[in-house]
């Protein structure tokens, strides 16, 4: 069995595994909830805040940012289109997804992307969040596999090109 293949039994196995908990009350609407925190406008909000209030690096982190997501999006967009991975809610037959995707691929997950970079650029500015920051993006990408939109390693993949896209951004903005 080639890894890819290993790969993708582990992540059916894990994603009926987690599907598993969505039969616990109410747990498809925090994911929601949970979920709706990744779309973007929180990141924007919450920068364009900062800057205008926070003197000391609310500025910096906001362009520092900006620079982040100028790198990852390219980047994901250029990924999910190449590989073009089924999302699990279009590949099993017996599974409907909570929410619509608002695409038809799965590998990276852009909203576990998105949570990365702005956890990674807020923790380096503001390192008293690290932990919660983290956790925060943690949740938006376990909210995607229990919405039935993602697989873990999506989920994984999309870590990983946020923290890099976040690393790379922070380098070339010097700090």
């Amino acid at each position: 069995m080639n890894t890819l293949r290993k790969i993708t039994s582990y992540d059916a196995v894990a994603f009926y595994w987690c599907h598993g908990f969505t039969q616990l009350p109410r747990l498809a609407t925090i994911s929601r909830l949970i979920s709706r925190l990744g779309d973007g406008g929180l990141y924007l909000a919450l920068g364009l805040s900062l800057a205008l209030l926070e003197v000391q690096d609310g500025e910096t982190f906001l362009m520092a940012g900006l620079l982040a997501f100028a790198i990852e999006l390219p980047l994901y967009l250029i990924l999910k289109n190449t590989i073009k991975r089924d999302r699990p809610c279009h590949r099993f037959d017996n599974f409907d997804a909570f929410i619509v995707p608002s695409d038809k691929f799965s590998f990276p997950s852009g909203h576990a992307a998105a949570a990365f970079v702005f956890a990674t650029v807020f923790s380096h500015f503001y390192p008293s969040m690290l932990e919660l920051s983290y956790s925060i993006a943690v949740l938006i990408g376990l909210s995607r596999v229990m919405l039935g939109v993602h697989y873990p390693t999506d989920i994984a993949a999309g870590a990983v090109l946020g923290v890099s896209s976040a690393v790379v951004a922070l380098s070339l903005y010097g700090i």
